[in-house]
């Protein structure tokens, strides 16, 4: 194997691996922006992966998979958006609360499908031309359907945030949602919507594991991909443009280890297991503290409730 090989499947890897994170953080993104917390990633995409493959395995439909791995994420948004949006219940406690109800629901639902192969899958789709360019072409338009998606949802977010009314809105809700209140603006509206779509996305990065980046339901199979989506909302500076670097670096870093046996290169597989959680205990402390000096803050009101009567 030569070098542009060995480029070829480090990329094509980390892009496959990556995607995931990036349609979570996306949608994490989406919410942040908005006011509103969210640390349910990891029982959103677990419910996501088993819902989904359950659903393929019910029909033989990817579509209705797709269906149903967006209508339980955006469902289980809606409980987290209720709880905390109209209820005011803490934002942290509630994300925590679907991460545990997520996590042992999808391993209940999921027990007899263990290592079973779907009936359908997302395989890959070479793009004609543009998969030809040595290095880029196979890394990047030889992958399937959702990775396609991915690439599309992270130009339109931004755009979405920046360009359009309702994206100056959803950010006026995240950094001061009293003075969106009083200009007019529904804040509930605003969060419930946010919250919901970012649901919709982190079910989709779920269906993803089981159905395209596995192709098999296993227990706890995100293990931990849902906290790491969290730490990239903070890694991309809730820039919907950011988020690309550092979901595939995680990915390759996920796939290093993987790589290097393959290479002859003998050093031990836990090494490799720890290596994309300590990149994101390192991406959190250069992205907050001191060392955020040039970093752009938060949204000022995100996991703060806001009580209309109390302004």
């Amino acid at each position: 194997m030569n070098w542009v090989e060995i480029i070829t499947s480090v990329f094509s890897s980390a892009v496959a691996a990556g995607t995931c994170l990036l349609i979570a953080s996306e949608g994490g993104i989406l919410n942040e922006n908005a006011g509103v917390l969210n640390l349910g990633f990891e029982g959103m995409m677990l419910m996501g992966a088993v819902t989904g493959f359950l659903a393929v395995q019910a029909t033989g439909s990817l579509i209705a998979a797709l269906a149903v791995a967006i209508l339980v994420g955006g469902a289980l948004a809606f409980i987290h958006a209720f709880l905390t949006v109209t209820l005011r219940v803490s934002q942290v406690v509630s994300g925590l609360s679907i991460t545990i109800l997520g996590t042992g629901l999808s391993a209940f639902l999921g027990t007899n499908h263990i290592g079973q192969i779907p009936r359908a899958y997302f395989d890959a789709v070479a793009i004609p031309g543009l998969s030809e360019i040595p290095i880029i072409g196979p890394s990047f338009f030889n992958q399937n359907v959702i990775v396609y998606f991915s690439y599309f949802l992270v130009p339109a977010l931004w755009f979405f945030l920046t360009k359009t009314r309702w994206g100056m809105q959803v950010r006026a809700v995240g950094h001061n949602p009293a003075a969106a209140d009083a200009a007019g603006i529904n804040v509930h509206l605003i969060r419930y919507s946010c919250t919901i779509v970012s649901g919709m996305l982190i079910g989709i990065a779920g269906m993803y594991l089981s159905l395209a980046y596995n192709s098999s339901w296993l227990d706890n199979m995100a293990g931990g991909k849902g906290w790491i989506a969290v730490a990239l909302v903070i890694f991309a500076t809730w820039n919907p443009l950011k988020a690309p670097i550092g979901a595939y670096l995680f990915g390759a870093v996920a796939v290093l280890g993987l790589r290097l046996q393959a290479f002859g290169i003998d050093i031990p597989t836990t090494v490799f297991n720890m290596l994309p959680y300590v990149t994101t205990v390192v991406v959190l402390i250069l992205t907050t503290g001191s060392f955020r000096k040039n970093v752009p803050l938060a949204p000022a009101a995100l996991g703060v409730a806001y009580d209309r009567e109390a302004r």
